[in-house]
């Protein structure tokens, strides 16, 4: 809870100082967005303290309604009229600041599918009809829909997920590798197939194709990075976010943390996120059963994969996908839905202690 804390602290200061621009532009007011990340933060908390005392097996009972309830969720955000579209994308529910994203409760619902499943057969790990087969469908239909919104990067998530549980919950990696590759080839056709994602793709592989175009968030994003060397321009010195770089307060925050706080705030937040990797992972090794162990390791996955796809784009190193930077980008469901899951994981790490093997059985039998 102390890293979470702090990782929403820093990203209150950098939102604070990323966002006025923008937030003048549209609210005639700079303090405008910062007010509503306070509120998300506020929210965020009470929802985290509420699941951290609810007991965390209760949510294998849920793993059926919360999983049709979302599916059905993202099923309506498609439907015009209904779904709230911004910047070319349909992903939310709702209005004003009462919006939902499904795509984001979609991770937790399928976390939780995963991890009961994965307990109740763990005699049968070796057969991938009974594990690797339910857990495909349901990704398969999840991330088919995300990606019709169009939102790659929190499908690219959900499929980090539920492969980082069914190899930590020790499914022979001789299918997985084989359902990895088909994947990868259905992913390329996906991103190839839809006019948005591929320029996206594309100008990942060529950056210096399209500049001006495609290529231009990016470069906007190194200059920013670079301009920052070891301490930066100093806090609210930045000058990307005066129009020059694109989503500067949200899925490119990272990029202005780097530029106002130079290399040494960079690493900050990566120490911070590998301080939560280790906490999350040290729960799942001491948590009281499978399901816990699961459940934890899922949600640590959520979460770790999120920043590397996030500050990966940000850097050049992978597409950019549009995703947010977890507790650090201005963000509202996302935040709160990502707080909400902390709760879960300090739910299990508050129970009672005792070391569990992921893998409860001997493959060589």
């Amino acid at each position: 809870m102390a890293v979470v804390a702090a990782l929403c602290l820093f990203g209150l200061v950098m939102v604070g100082t990323a966002s006025p621009v923008i937030s003048m532009a549209i609210y005639r007011t700079p303090w405008m967005i910062l007010g509503e990340q306070v509120l998300w933060i506020v929210i965020g908390s009470l929802a985290m303290g509420v699941l951290s005392r609810i007991d965390y097996r209760r949510w294998r009972a849920m793993r059926t309604p919360l999983l049709v309830v979302t599916v059905g969720m993202l099923l309506v955000v498609l439907v015009p009229h209904l779904g709230v579209t911004a910047g070319g994308s349909s992903r939310w529910l709702g209005f004003g600041l009462l919006r939902i994203q499904p795509s984001e409760l979609m991770n937790l619902a399928l976390i939780v599918f995963v991890a009961d499943l994965l307990t109740r057969r763990v005699a049968h790990l070796d057969d991938p009809r009974a594990v690797l087969v339910p857990v495909l469908v349901v990704l398969g239909v999840s991330a088919g829909l995300i990606l019709k919104q169009p939102d790659m990067g929190t499908a690219f998530v959900l499929c980090c997920v539920a492969f980082g549980m069914l190899f930590m919950g020790g499914v022979p990696l001789r299918p997985m590798v084989k359902v990895l590759a088909g994947f990868a080839v259905l992913a390329v056709v996906a991103g190839l197939a839809d006019p948005y994602r591929r320029d996206r793709i594309l100008s990942f592989l060529h950056p210096a194709a399209d500049r001006s175009g495609a290529g231009y968030q990016v470069f906007q994003s190194l200059i920013g990075l670079g301009s920052g060397h070891l301490l930066g321009l100093g806090l609210g010195g930045s000058r990307e976010k005066w129009g020059l770089l694109p989503n500067a307060h949200t899925d490119f925050i990272f990029s202005i943390v780097g530029e106002e706080l130079g290399l040494l705030g960079a690493v900050l937040v990566l120490v911070l996120f590998f301080a939560l990797a280790w906490y999350g992972l040290k729960v799942a090794q001491v948590a009281p059963d499978r399901f816990g162990s699961l459940l934890a390791v899922g949600i640590t996955t959520w979460i770790i994969s999120q920043a590397v796809i996030n500050i990966g784009a940000v850097i050049g190193m992978l597409p950019v996908t549009g995703i947010p930077l977890p507790f650090i980008s201005y963000g509202g469901s996302s935040l709160v839905i990502l707080m909400a899951s902390v709760g879960v994981l300090v739910n299990i790490a508050g129970q009672e202690h005792s070391p569990l093997r992921l893998v409860a059985v001997d493959r060589h039998r």
